[in-house]
């Protein structure tokens, strides 16, 4: 595997796509603010060849993020597993100390603060409802619950795997109400929604353009807060909007995970700012064509 394309980085995000993240951006601009320059890049790694990008990283990065399809591929290759990622089974920060790769889980922290800031909604006590129950969801859903979020409702295409998570995650926190179904079955999905403030659009249903919403629009309740994973407007959130819900979109989810990630691995706080004001110039040409 050729690694030139991270020729005098020390930090990088890897995946298969990665051609469209924007997290150098972000991530640049926090370590410019610091004085450090640009250390941040992006590699598109195959499945095939993870375990030779995780070998070459312990002596040449000081940390990389992980995004699909590398979160759950990258477990057996760590030394080190941070408990909310290792229950979470999901890695998207790795910090490299001392040719040790300790892995973490920031998506659950990004999800959590971005939700705050969008909606108001707080994480102990909270309810919500999530669409999906993939990668992503499976990322978040152990942050919430073992900080003491009081219901969890998970909808997906195959009612089973839902179930299955749900009884996961009461193994570990049983004091959580959680429940699932499948997107077949509207008038159970109703009495979920019925329960919660926050709904998370968590499948990957809205990254093609003209994909659909994955959920009929008369099944939102009136008051609920949409909250999309993607970050750019989805069908989803146009059909909330068209119900006048509140909505916000995953570029914040993005943002907050992004700053804890580099907190870990500078042990400096993140300047939020200069990120956000990356971000949003990141991704204003992908914001143009979709218009």
């Amino acid at each position: 595997m050729n690694f030139d394309a991270l020729s005098g980085c020390r930090y990088a995000v890897i995946g298969d796509p990665i051609e469209h993240s924007v997290s150098p951006a972000m991530q640049n601009a926090a370590f410019t603010a610091i004085g450090q320059g640009a250390p941040y890049g992006k590699l598109r790694v195959a499945a095939a060849d993870l375990p030779a990008f995780a070998a070459w990283a312990r002596t040449h990065l000081d940390g990389f993020n992980i995004t699909v399809p590398h979160k759950q591929n990258i477990l057996p290759l760590l030394d080190e597993i941070d408990p909310d990622a290792d229950r979470a089974a999901s890695v998207n920060t790795v910090a490299v100390r001392a040719g040790r790769l300790c892995g973490y889980s920031t998506d659950g922290y990004g999800l959590a603060t971005a939700l705050t800031e969008a909606f108001g909604f707080q994480v102990s006590g909270g309810r919500l409802a999530f669409l999906g129950c993939g990668g992503a969801v499976q990322a978040v859903a152990d942050y919430f619950a073992a900080r003491q979020t009081a219901e969890m409702y998970f909808i997906n295409r195959t009612a089973a795997k839902a179930e299955n998570l749900c009884q996961r995650l009461q193994s570990y926190h049983p004091n959580v109400r959680l429940a699932a179904c499948g997107l077949d079955e509207p008038e159970t999905i109703r009495r979920f929604l019925a329960r919660v403030t926050v709904l998370v659009q968590g499948t990957s249903v809205g990254l093609r353009s003209g994909d659909p919403s994955p959920l009929p629009a008369d099944l939102l309740p009136d008051g609920i807060c949409c909250y999309d994973v993607i970050y750019k407007n989805t069908a989803f959130l146009e059909q909330a909007l068209h119900c006048g819900l509140q909505t916000a979109d995953g570029r914040t989810m993005l943002l907050y995970q992004g700053a804890a990630a580099f907190e870990r691995w500078t042990g400096r706080p993140a300047d939020g700012t200069a990120m956000r004001r990356a971000l949003e110039q990141a991704l204003a040409p992908a914001d143009a064509n979709e218009k």
